[in-house]
């Protein structure tokens, strides 16, 4: 059996004073919404500290971080994020993928690769390039990604006809090597995105490529939400499993952070997936097991 867990959207707090020449464009709206939003409690550091506790507590082979490891992309945001992913576990056990706060501006998704290259590089050595693929036990994990710097207000995502034409031939590859196919991507292809200005542009065709050359499950970040969705795939439907952001307070009105760990056991074509849902229920309530269950349609 395999054992892998999926985390996601820590936006590591607290933020470090940015310089003034850093305020500039897109960054102030962020900057304005960490202090007067996430900062000021709906993201806590130490909601995370407690889930990474009892993620080490339950001891997975490999661990999956699906983007949204910063907030607005500072400088001084990254090595802080370096040490958050070593503290998950050595990078050829943590496979991470950027999300939208990763490339908050330009230039920056190139300086965060750099920085957290070990754990974004595939089994070719090569770091920063995408899609990726590590190959462990009898898992392929695939890195995608969906990141790019947008315009103030805007969140989209988009996977570039040179990204998904490898893809197409990783997920191809790895079916006929008889792996359990993983891909971690930050935006959902989902069919209702969260909102517009958040979208995975170009959906359908990602969609479509699935359809094509199946894969096994797909982990997504970006909703902040514990989802799970079928897609077509060409034999049978694949999971399209979101976490809620790994950072969140609970209250009274909504469930705090939470992760998933996926049990994978069984072989090609009869592949066994249970997925358990571990989070704060409420503001009362540690982090505890939510659920559990075979990952079935």
């Amino acid at each position: 059996m395999f054992r892998l867990a999926h985390v996601s959207d820590p936006h590591l707090g607290p933020m470090p004073r940015p310089k003034l020449r850093e305020l500039v464009g897109k960054r102030v709206l962020g900057y304005i919404n960490w202090r007067l939003n996430r900062g000021r409690g709906s993201l806590r550091p130490a909601v995370l500290d407690e889930l990474v506790d009892d993620l080490h507590d339950l001891a997975p082979d490999h661990v999956a971080v699906t983007g949204d490891i910063v907030n607005i992309a500072l400088d001084a945001e990254l090595e802080p994020a370096r040490r958050w992913l070593d503290s998950l576990g050595a990078p050829r056990d943590v496979s991470v993928v950027p999300g939208n706060h990763d490339a908050y501006v330009r230039g920056a998704l190139k300086r965060a690769t750099d920085s957290w290259g070990p754990f974004l590089r595939g089994d070719t050595g090569e770091s920063g390039r995408f899609p990726y693929v590590r190959r462990r036990g009898p898992v392929a994990l695939i890195g995608v990604s969906s990141a790019e710097t947008t315009a103030p207000f805007m969140a989209t995502g988009r996977v570039g006809p040179g990204q998904a034409l490898r893809l197409a031939e990783i997920l191809d590859h790895t079916a006929h090597e008889g792996l359990y196919r993983v891909v971690l991507i930050h935006h959902p292809p989902a069919r209702q995105p969260v909102h517009w200005a958040g979208r995975l542009i170009g959906t359908q065709a990602i969609r479509d490529l699935f359809l094509h050359h199946g894969a096994e499950l797909i982990l997504h970040g970006h909703t902040h939400r514990s989802t799970v969705e079928w897609l077509d795939g060409p034999t049978r439907p694949i999971p399209l499993v979101g976490v809620p952001s790994a950072s969140r307070n609970p209250g009274p009105d909504r469930r705090g952070a939470g992760w998933n760990l996926f049990e994978i056991d069984g072989a090609p074509g009869a592949w066994h997936t249970t997925r358990i849902e571990r989070g704060f229920r409420d503001a009362e309530s540690g982090l505890v097991e939510i659920a559990r269950a075979p990952l079935v349609p």
